[in-house]
């Protein structure tokens, strides 16, 4: 149990392979049992058909909110089912206590159509900073974690994204379509360019590794529910890219961002996109 003095550092320098297991256990528990066999009823829409629900991410979400303010007593959860359910429990992000950021699963759609391109994610914030993360893709048995001024690691091996190559195209993924208002789909329209390769975005945290890995030079992403971004955008800073909105801004989970915005590899593609989401060249 945490002292009433103990940091989060301190927390994390004792408990972090506690929440890993948590993560794990989770996914053994409540998703992976519930991978290409969901029956009809266990699947249903939120906002609308590209919006799925299903009983994978409401149990696993219950399993992680119980797990995790059990191992930081104090703490609270911002998923993205319960705040589905009661949208004024969004505001813990801003609050002073600890806040664990979940989304139990993030792919839904690929999860139902029995693609193993999903993840679960988990990020852990203190006076809306992000101090730690942690991404699974329980298909695949793959977790990378990340812990502020420690570095990031995937399978325990360290991350570092690089730089794109000079002269390739820059490799980008961008909000599908099927997520996007028309106005977004305007302000996206800006990649389509020379010099720039742009896609549509499968599970945004399975992107954010990629851009860890080195293995996608960017993101453009125009929402900001804090369980999408969180722990993808600590483990790209940690392997040692950054990210920008179109204000030339960092990201803050908090809210209030100038949308688009950009993660990427490093420094200067950030710059470089988050110039042409925001009318330049």
């Amino acid at each position: 149990m945490i002292e009433d003095t103990e940091t989060i550092d301190e927390f994390l320098a004792r408990r972090l392979t506690d929440v890993e297991e948590a993560v794990r256990k989770a996914a053994a528990a409540e998703i992976m049992p519930r991978f290409r066999r969901l029956a009809a009823h266990e699947v249903d829409q939120k906002s609308g058909p590209h919006d799925l629900v299903t009983d994978a991410d409401r149990k696993a979400e219950l399993y992680l909110t119980e797990a995790l303010t059990e191992l930081l007593p104090g703490s609270v959860v911002v998923g993205e089912e319960a705040v589905h359910a009661n949208p004024a429990s969004y505001e813990a992000i801003r609050g002073e206590a600890p806040v664990w950021i979940v989304d139990p699963v993030d792919g839904t759609r690929q999860f139902v159509h029995g693609n193993d391109g999903f993840c679960t994610m988990v990020a852990l914030a203190e006076g809306g900073v992000v101090q730690a993360s942690w991404i699974y893709a329980p298909a695949l048995d793959r977790i990378a974690v990340a812990v502020r001024g420690r570095g990031a690691a995937l399978d325990g091996e360290p991350l570092r994204a690089g730089s794109p190559v000079p002269g390739d195209d820059l490799r980008v993924a961008m909000s599908h379509p099927d997520y996007t208002t028309e106005e977004q789909k305007r302000d996206l329209l800006s990649l389509c360019t020379e010099g720039v390769a742009a896609r549509p975005c499968g599970s945004a945290g399975l992107e954010y590794l990629a851009i860890a890995r080195g293995e996608l030079d960017a993101t453009a992403f125009s929402w900001e529910a804090a369980w999408d971004h969180a722990a993808g955008l600590l483990l790209v800073e940690e392997s040692g890219g950054t990210h920008l909105t179109r204000a030339g801004e960092p990201f803050r989970i908090t809210g209030s961002n100038a949308l688009p915005f950009t993660a990427a590899r490093d420094e200067a593609t950030a710059r470089r996109v988050a110039g042409l989401l925001s009318g330049g060249a």
